[in-house]
């Protein structure tokens, strides 16, 4: 068996496989090892016999895997699981890609205190990487919780809106129709503008209408934000890339900085709270939050599965979005538009 020297859920230095907490929150305390008992090849094959059923939507490949007894199993139903292997494609660093999603999910759930699905890395047989998440929408006893992203909130298909649906919208307008769908906005919207900050500080210019979610509340009948999912650096593999997925306002609004600068500071983040009803204070609250972990952050970018290599390019990505997260000279901002 492949022996490690760190926790591959957590990252806590002095284990071979799974701390006892992570067993618990990704397998509720079975002893699963983290090496799987097909290998990539045989996943493959496995693939190809089942026409890709087994695909869940999305670019990045994905597999469904349940747990019997002690072993994870590809399933056609009944998914508890998600696997994710290194994709193929023309980006670079692709076989560093579970590993940089771990780490960057790791970095939001345990240092940041951000709502995130519980995940791990994973071996094929082979000795192959892969990624783990358990699915949060499946229940304990195998029922699906209600569930829509905002690409179906916001009723944007490829069909009706073109291939870039994704992606031709606006933070600020998800704000808009959580305002809209959600009871307690005053308390989730700070949980979506902390993780539209962490998106910006971690470089994911991947976070599309897809990867934020609603869940039915069972025991009020009210919708909340569903565990963060699918965080990634995605400037490690697709170098000068936006800055941000989509845009952080719903006009051509422009910060003094980012009109000289094309670059998000913390101007626009403090323009941001203001439009999704986030006071100054709070919003400046939020945004030193973010700013004062950094040997935290190393620290598990130190015990990450990335290479040397990919580990300094990681820290330096994170200290240039922290640098402009810092105050600049209170300039005012010129033809500041006023909220409707």
């Amino acid at each position: 068996m492949m022996k490690l020297k760190r926790c591959p859920g957590c990252l806590k230095n002095g284990f071979e496989t799974y701390c006892g907490k992570c067993r618990k929150k990704l397998f509720d305390g079975k002893n699963v090892s983290h090496i799987l008992s097909f290998n990539r090849p045989e996943f493959n094959r496995v693939k190809r016999e089942r026409s890709g059923r087994l695909s869940i939507s999305g670019i990045q490949i994905k597999h469904s895997l349940k747990l019997e007894g002690k072993d994870l199993k590809l399933t056609e139903r009944g998914g508890e699981y998600i696997l994710k292997p290194i994709p193929s494609g023309q980006f670079e660093n692709l076989d560093a890609v579970p590993a940089n999603e771990h780490l960057t999910m790791q970095i939001a759930g345990q240092v940041f205190k951000i709502n995130t699905a519980s995940n791990g890395i994973v071996f094929f047989s082979d000795g192959e990487t892969a990624y783990i998440t358990r699915r949060f929408d499946v229940k304990k006893d195998g029922k699906r919780l209600l569930q829509e992203d905002f690409a179906q909130i916001a009723d944007r298909s490829e069909d009706a809106n073109g291939i870039n649906y994704k992606y031709d919208f606006s933070y600020e307008e998800i704000a808009n129709l959580m305002m809209q769908y959600v009871a307690s906005y005053k308390i989730e919207i700070e949980k979506y503008f902390k993780i539209v900050l962490f998106n910006f500080l971690f470089s994911n210019g991947d976070a599309h209408l897809k990867n934020f979610s609603l869940y039915r509340n069972d025991e009020y009948g009210d919708y909340l934000l569903t565990p963060f999912y699918d965080l990634l650096n995605t400037s490690i593999h697709t170098p000068g890339e936006s800055e941000l997925a989509l845009n952080l306002f719903k006009d051509d609004f422009m910060s003094q900085d980012y009109e000289s600068t094309s670059k998000y500071s913390i101007e626009d983040f403090k323009e941001f709270g203001s439009r999704i009803g986030i006071s100054q204070d709070r919003t400046e609250l939020l945004i030193n939050e973010m700013k004062k972990e950094q040997a935290q952050v190393f620290k598990l970018i130190d015990s990450s599965f990335l290479t040397d290599e990919l580990k300094i390019k990681y820290k330096k990505n994170y200290e240039e979005r922290t640098v402009r997260l810092k105050a600049t000279s209170n300039k005012s901002v010129e033809n500041k538009p006023t909220n409707d």
